[in-house]
């Protein structure tokens, strides 16, 4: 991933919790075919230091686990908020109008080595642990013991585990840091006033950033 010094992230910490708030991701690996891609959430573990390991499962139909190439890393893919930047939010635009579009977005990348995982019990708690995750927010939590024990061993029939240990962790948060703080308030403020909440909390936390 190309990611200019202005917009580079590597502290781990920073990191984990950008995936942790992704949840989704999109996973390549290459196969004797060519490459296969596969979207699905995603949970971290912190262990094995230093940057963990992405836990999850796929449909046992889909090819990707068992045909993926072992020699060669998987990419977990990790997006964070993104949108389209008008140069009418820059107060450069006003000042001298030498401005242009722009997107901004979050993008972490985590290479790594899979792991099949495929007993019943391993199935059982990633599905458990995936579940609980999503679910403790909600103020009245479903709980994977909540369906008939033979149905969800039917429904664990029908998948494989990973576990993808990482290797390497890149993340690139492009956020405006790179332009004058009279820019980053202005697209700020636009954001906001173009119901973009999210990106506009995500622009100032990267310009507000040591």
């Amino acid at each position: 991933m190309y990611v200019p010094e202005s917009f580079k992230e590597n502290r781990i910490p920073v990191l984990h919790d950008l995936i942790r708030s992704a949840g989704l991701a999109t996973l390549v690996s290459m196969t004797a075919d060519g490459l296969i891609a596969s979207h699905a959430p995603l949970m971290l573990d912190p262990e094995p230091a230093p940057y963990g390991r992405l836990i999850g499962h796929l449909a046992k139909a889909n090819p990707h686990v068992r045909a993926a190439d072992r020699s060669v890393p998987t990419l977990a893919i990790f997006h964070g908020p993104d949108g389209y930047i008008t140069p009418s939010y820059y107060a450069a635009k006003r000042e001298h109008g030498k401005v242009v579009p722009t997107w901004n977005y979050t993008a972490i990348h985590a290479y790594g080595t899979l792991e099949v995982i495929d007993d019943p019990a391993g199935l059982h708690e990633i599905v458990r642990r995936l579940t609980d995750r999503h679910e403790t927010p909600r103020a009245q939590p479903w709980a994977l013991s909540d369906a008939p024990d033979d149905y969800v061993n039917g429904m664990l029939r029908g998948i494989v585990g990973f576990a993808l240990t990482i290797t390497r962790l890149e993340g690139k948060v492009k956020m405006s840091q790179n332009r004058p703080a009279t820019d980053h308030a202005g697209v700020i403020g636009g954001l906001q006033a173009d119901g973009h909440a999210e990106l506009a909390q995500a622009v100032a936390r990267a310009t507000q950033a040591p």
